[in-house]
């Protein structure tokens, strides 16, 4: 497996980390994307990725992507209970419309 570091002119987002899979695309549409391949290193401006030797490369106008493996960076609250505060900072009235909730039991 060869390895490809992608640099960028401005800073990454902050949410793509190591094991993330990285992808692009050259056309406006995003219609064909090709993988890269995972995410092994992260700086402020690049990432370093695993990526096969067959896979063609990005070009320095490809727009890049990325996505999480549903195994990781699950997150929940986790316990018997739950507290929720929601405070109005603003001296205009609001309305809250919906608030919503996701439980299932998991201690049996």
């Amino acid at each position: 497996m060869d390895s490809i570091t992608l640099t960028f002119p401005k800073p990454l987002n902050v949410s793509v980390q190591i094991g993330d899979t990285a992808y692009y695309t050259n056309d406006l549409n995003g219609e064909t994307i090709v993988q890269i391949g995972e995410v092994t290193s992260v700086s402020t401006y690049s990432i370093n990725c695993n990526i096969a030797a067959s896979t063609p490369r990005p070009t320095n106008t490809s727009f890049i992507l990325f996505s999480k493996t549903n195994a990781a960076n699950i997150s929940g609250l986790t316990g018997y209970f739950a507290e929720a505060v929601f405070k109005n900072n603003s001296t205009e009235k609001i309305e809250l419309f919906s608030i919503g909730s996701e439980i299932f039991e998991s201690s049996k």
